[in-house]
């Protein structure tokens, strides 16, 4: 952790498989606020249906028995992941809870074998936080991945990984 990122409480971060009403209701949450920040063509976030599909592994952030955020990992190739439905809840921002999970699935990327990990966020001025925190962790613009195409309403950034432990974070 950086002398820039707040303490965080202890959380623990579970795999979900969307079961929980509070894990839905987030869900939808974060569908919501993407299709009220950027137009249809270009929200890119996955509904139910996508996360619980066989190449998307999804986890939930808690504080107790509060849920404070989500995200998943989507399986491009047996080298490469993406990052997708990063979220955390209004009242939990600020106090790490992404970087947290974010270095979680970093982690997991690792383990996994992963030498590149990629995402799509936005590029309106609602996603400059998430911009913000995925360079701090090593993420650069990158063209379109996958089945992206080029959208002005999007920003590709992607990291490589050292999956050996010996750097790369």
């Amino acid at each position: 952790m950086t002398s820039s990122e707040p303490a965080v409480p202890p959380l623990t971060i579970d795999r979900d498989d969307l079961s929980r009403p509070q894990v839905r209701e987030l869900v939808a949450e974060h569908l919501g606020e993407m299709r009220a920040t950027s137009p249809p063509e270009s929200v890119h976030a996955l509904d139910h249906s996508g996360l619980v599909a066989p190449d998307v592994s999804f986890w939930t952030v808690w504080e107790g028995d509060a849920l404070l955020g989500c995200g998943a990992l989507r399986r491009l190739s047996p080298m490469a992941g993406e990052i997708k439905a990063m979220r955390t809840r209004a009242e939990a921002r600020g106090r790490g809870v992404a970087a947290h999970l974010l270095r979680f699935l970093l982690e997991e990327c690792r383990r996994r074998g992963y030498r590149d990990v990629s995402l799509e966020t936005g590029s309106e001025d609602f996603f400059a936080p998430a911009r913000r925190l995925y360079a701090r962790h090593g993420f650069t613009p990158c063209p379109p991945f996958g089945d992206y195409r080029e959208d002005p309403n999007s920003v590709f950034m992607t990291r490589r990984l050292d999956v050996d432990g010996a750097g790369g974070r």
